[in-house]
């Protein structure tokens, strides 16, 4: 019988998890720096593009070594599914664009990222959103913000820079209860120390230049979620077409830096 990879330890989650050798055998993942990918006659290639059949098409949308860092980190997370990014901005800036609407209400705690409080204060209006903040710490804030047009709760537990606390799974509660999803940053943490999605988290975003890669070297994101159709429906257009695709290089990069975070 195969080995489930989800029975394994954390240590060798960090190690093996997603690795995929090629018929080469490699030790070390097998770095891909292709953009596209070549098919064996013209019907493969519109199988690929229609969707029919499985595999990759184009590095915006998908590569090999990516697709290793994104199951390496999804399994960590206890995740159904993760998509990288090139910053974890670039993660950030999707989860919400991909949830909300014009006319929508999104609440989030005040002690944010300040790229990511920019995001909602500013960018978010511009398109017809609007936003509230509040104090994280105080449930009661999180009920009185709720409208009938809420549609997402955004949490950053431990914050940057204040390093304030939130109880995910009693926020999670109240936005459940409200209709609306919950996207945490779970950058400080990270999958070693808290995982969201078990907690009631719809949506968990990472900034991996911060401790995932740990030694300073690449930028990159990521985004995951355990309801597979949300996500699809939510980001799978969203990602493909506006582009802030990882680089394969900096995927590799941060694998190894995976294989250190404990």
């Amino acid at each position: 019988m195969a080995e489930d990879p989800r029975d394994w330890e954390v240590e060798t989650r960090l190690v093996r998890g997603g690795m995929a050798r090629t018929a080469y055998g490699e030790m070390s993942e097998a770095l891909f720096l292709t953009q596209s990918f070549a098919y064996p006659d013209a019907e493969s290639a519109d199988a690929r593009f229609s969707g029919e059949k499985p595999g990759f098409i184009y590095q915006r949308f998908g590569n090999p070594t990516t697709q290793v860092f994104e199951d390496r980190l999804a399994l960590l997370e206890g995740a159904a599914i993760c998509k990288a990014t090139a910053s974890g901005m670039a993660a950030v800036h999707a989860a919400l664009f991909g949830l909300l609407r014009a006319g929508d209400h999104l609440v989030a705690g005040r002690a944010l990222f300040g790229s990511c409080r920019w995001i909602i204060a500013e960018m978010l209006p511009r398109f017809g959103v609007e936003t509230t903040f509040v104090d994280a710490t105080d449930l009661s804030a999180w009920k009185a913000a709720v409208r009938p047009n809420t549609k997402v709760f955004v949490v950053e537990t431990p914050a940057n820079p204040l390093l304030e606390i939130t109880d995910i799974q009693a926020v999670a509660d109240i936005a459940h209860e409200a209709g609306a999803k919950v996207v945490v940053d779970n950058v400080f943490a990270t999958p070693i120390f808290q995982k969201p999605l078990e907690l009631g988290a719809d949506v968990v975003v990472y900034s991996a230049t911060k401790h995932i890669d740990g030694q300073g070297r690449v930028l990159g994101g990521a985004i995951l979620a355990n309801d597979v159709e949300m996500f699809d429906q939510s980001y799978r257009d969203l990602l493909r077409h506006t582009g802030p695709a990882l680089s394969p290089f900096n995927a590799w990069v941060l694998q190894k830096g995976l294989e250190t975070l404990e």
